[in-house]
């Protein structure tokens, strides 16, 4: 198992290196774009959307808000109300984890899908294409991401003692959450040199998204155990769903973009 997910996560990375730096940005946002369809796709599943048509119905709405947000703001510009809109969504996210077992509706669970998707692709377009972002700012989102997930992982499993949730995620630790901020901070020491930017900083942008990545992990989490669901699909090969991958991603845009216009100014 540990050796499928490791040559699925090998495959997915040289994917992105291929997308952010040998293609052009638009390809990068469309298919960013794909992606988040499946994820629809598999978002009305966890709304407990059975039948086929209605998902498919949901995934083309979704494809259609996310059309109208190209059309509307073309240059990928991120109007700031949509940033802290996408921020209300976690914080409410956190206080069902903080309540949990808690019933989620299911028209509440649809909605925040319909908020969340089409806003996390304007969001990541907008990382793309400013110029004074680009890939590899975009990039080391993942790579925080990635990074907080690692080492929670393996400090987890060598040292994990205290449940973080316990009913949400019993694999999960306290030791865990902070050996995957160790981990980042370390990796943001190599970005300040990198982006010639002041390690302080960066490391409190790092710190920040990688904290709030947990919560996009462990609120999916959430919404599956509520209806009995393992992986919110079967796309890539020992890491389950679209969803179950890019969880930590969808929460951790929206503060990567705030701590961005604060560390560069575009």
């Amino acid at each position: 198992m540990l050796k499928e997910r490791i040559i699925t996560a090998l495959l997915l990375v040289i994917a992105l290196l291929t997308v952010l730096f040998f293609a052009s940005e638009d390809v990068g946002v469309v298919l960013f774009g794909l992606l988040l369809l499946v994820a629809a796709w598999e978002w009305a599943g966890l709304a407990q959307a059975a039948r086929p048509v209605i998902r498919a119905a949901y995934t083309l709405l979704t494809a259609l808000l996310i059309g109208w947000l190209a059309w509307w703001t073309p240059t990928g510009d991120m109007p700031a109300p949509f940033l802290w809109l996408q921020l209300l969504v976690w914080v409410a996210t956190a206080v069902l984890l903080a309540r949990f077992p808690v019933a989620v509706p299911r028209p509440a669970v649809a909605l925040s899908g319909l908020v969340i998707l089409p806003l996390a692709w304007l969001t990541f377009a907008h990382v793309l294409k400013t110029d004074a972002f680009g890939a590899w700012w975009a990039l080391y989102l993942f790579v925080v991401v990635a990074a907080a997930d690692v080492g929670a992982y393996f400090v987890g499993r060598r040292f994990g003692r205290i449940k973080l949730a316990v009913q949400v995620s019993p694999g999960k630790t306290w030791e865990g959450l902070f050996g995957g901020l160790a981990f980042v901070a370390l990796v943001s020491l190599g970005a300040a040199w990198w982006f010639d930017v002041p390690a302080p900083h960066v490391a409190a942008l790092s710190l920040a998204v990688a904290a709030v990545s947990v919560i996009g992990d462990l609120g999916i989490s959430m919404l599956k155990r509520s209806i009995g669901l393992k992986d919110t699909g079967q796309v890539f090969p020992g890491h389950g769903g679209v969803l179950d991958r890019i969880d930590s991603l969808l929460a951790a845009l929206p503060v990567y973009v705030i701590g961005l216009r604060w560390l560069v100014s575009p």
